[in-house]
């Protein structure tokens, strides 16, 4: 009876203690980050260059919050140049000031200045990240974002998390193959080397001491915080002998789905859990590209880490490393992303199934002709003398030097047009192995879509074979959506949508859309803002393909746009 009554008392105990840690995450005064951007020497590949960090550190450091939660992030701009921070995949409901694309949702933070930055996530679990938003900055400024769920996982409780993170180095600056790619209107330089967790990995030169390694226990379970931060590079990932189980994608619980290898975009993120239940040894883990184009140049390198049991054993001298897909293996990409599938018991909504915004646009690769008085040396390296472009619904945007959010709260007129089409301008067979030059020359503007607020939308994004047919992980900042659909070739808007997955498709802030393909999202327009849309292939986001959505404001008070923060950098 004693005994009962010590267990009941226990029981009762932790129900109490629950309650007051629950009441405190929400009653404590909100967290705060200080991010101090600033140039930090490192070396990789035996070079040693100046490259800009978050407090000195490649990548950046973890953002930790709880489903709901607001933090803080004092933003200290002590580099060189201009910047802005971005929060993936965090919704940021009525708050696109703090969003943080460069001329879309504010002016850059200069050098010397500071900006208080406010991040609110609402339903988000998982893993996201963060990352710069100006230039190409964002390929060494970036960090990942874990969000806890306010209760228990859904899944077995981890024994630990590991940060999984995979970039991209080059040996020269950052800001030179930027302004170099710019200048000369073709493709840019290739990385030199992927990484894991900010280094290249046991096979590159310099390299095989600070490769990135963490040890296991036998028997135990881990989590793999899993952050594409790479600038133009879809990937393969695979640890050797061991099973990856995929829980959630883009801070979405999934359906467990149990593979050998994972494919995963630039913008996306995936929790996966991994079981130390091999024979005591040391593992490799690999990543390398999957690039579905033949005749567009890629970084075709290897990028390893190691997991070291812990124990005493003598390990292998020569590890093998994991079996990955081939690099062209669109077979094997989007048979592991299509086996997604989401858990509807944690949606924050319905999939929608009646519609009432439907949009259908091109993503393309497109070409300029080479402006008179300019030699193709300098400045028109593209086919046949052109200047690479890219587009969406033949649009290929023009960055405004005020930000669009400013200019549509203040009423500023001429910054941008809202009449970004709901359907191509231009109908062809988009995905035809030979197509009209004259089809590549897209319009230069800044358009922008107007959608009321809960608005049901549609967006099917078709891509095309102009120039040249690749994949495109197209992204839309402060929301999630399903994806219901994804298939090759041209959209059939009659027979396609009968394929749909209404049922349990995966919720994400990213899609990849597949090589003269279609992918098929729908979400509800509940957030009032300006808000960013994009490939998420840095260098197709440099040449245009990307456009604005605006969601109107509802009728409720907690419907509206917030008013700006009285620190948000000027113009």
């Amino acid at each position: 009876m004693k005994m009962l009554l010590l267990g009941k008392k226990t029981i009762f105990l932790q129900i109490l203690w629950s309650f007051f840690f629950i009441v405190g995450i929400n009653s404590q005064r909100p967290r705060e980050y200080h991010f101090v951007v600033r140039e930090a020497k490192y070396t990789r590949l035996c070079c040693t260059k100046t490259l800009l960090t978050v407090n000195g550190r490649f990548p950046g450091p973890i953002i930790k919050a709880y489903t709901g939660e607001t933090v803080y992030v004092n933003v200290y701009n002590k580099g060189e140049f201009n910047i802005t921070l971005h929060w993936h995949g965090v919704k940021q409901p009525r708050n696109p000031w703090s969003d943080g694309p460069e001329y879309i949702t504010q002016c850059p933070i200069q050098p010397g200045m500071k900006f208080r930055q406010k991040v609110i996530f609402s339903f988000e679990q998982g893993t996201l990240w963060w990352h710069a938003h100006s230039d190409w900055a964002r390929a060494t400024v970036h960090g990942p974002i874990f969000v806890y769920p306010r209760t228990s996982y859904p899944f077995p409780k981890p024994y630990a998390e590991v940060p999984i993170v995979f970039g991209e180095w080059w040996k020269s600056e950052i800001k030179d193959v930027y302004e170099q790619f710019v200048i000369s209107g073709g493709s840019p330089i290739n990385s030199d080397a992927l990484t894991i967790n900010g280094q290249p990995g046991d096979f590159f030169p310099c390299s095989r001491e600070e490769t990135f390694k963490f040890n296991v226990d036998f028997g135990k379970t881990y989590l793999l915080r899993i952050v594409n931060a790479a600038m133009n590079v879809v990937l393969f990932f695979s640890v050797y002998k061991h099973s990856l189980t995929v829980v959630g994608a883009d801070a979405a619980y999934t359906e467990p789905l149990t593979r050998d290898f994972i494919c995963i975009a630039p913008g996306q993120s995936l929790d996966v859990l991994l079981h130390a239940n091999q024979e005591p040894d040391h593992y490799y883990m690999a990543a390398r590209a999957y690039s579905s184009s033949s005749i567009l140049p890629f970084d075709n390198t290897t990028t390893t880490a190691r997991i070291h049991y812990n124990g005493y054993y003598i390990p292998t001298s020569s590890p093998p490393l994991p079996c990955l897909p081939y690099y062209n293996d669109t077979n094997a990409a989007f048979d592991f992303l299509g086996s997604l599938r989401g858990k509807p018991e944690t949606y924050p909504h319905k999939v929608p199934t009646i519609i009432t915004t439907r949009i259908i646009s091109t993503i393309s690769i497109n070409t300029f002709p080479c402006p008179e008085g300019q030699t193709f040396s300098q400045t028109c390296e593209g086919p046949n003398g052109t200047r690479l472009a890219a587009s969406m619904n033949n649009i290929s945007f023009e960055l405004p030097n005020i930000s669009i959010l400013d200019a549509y709260y203040y009423y500023l007129n001429g910054v941008y047009s809202n009449n970004f089409p709901s359907f191509p301008p231009l109908v062809f067979n988009f995905t035809a192995e030979y197509l009209p030059m004259i089809l590549e020359i897209p319009k230069r503007r800044t358009m922008a879509r107007v959608i009321e607020y809960d608005s049901t939308v549609e967006i099917v994004f078709q891509g095309t074979n102009l120039v040249a047919g690749i994949d495109h992980p197209m992204h839309i900042h402060g929301t999630s959506f399903y994806i219901v659909g994804r298939g090759f070739g041209n959209f059939d808007e009659y027979e396609d949508p009968k394929t749909y997955n209404l049922i349990d498709p995966p919720l994400r802030n990213t899609v990849l859309v597949p090589i003269n393909g279609w992918a098929t999202i729908r979400y509800r327009a509940g957030n009032p803002g300006v808000w960013f849309v994009h490939c998420h292939l840095e260098r197709h986001l440099t040449w245009g393909m990307e456009t604005v959505f605006i969601v109107k404001n509802g009728e409720g008070c907690d419907e509206s746009l917030l008013p700006p923060p009285p620190d948000l950098p000027p113009c």
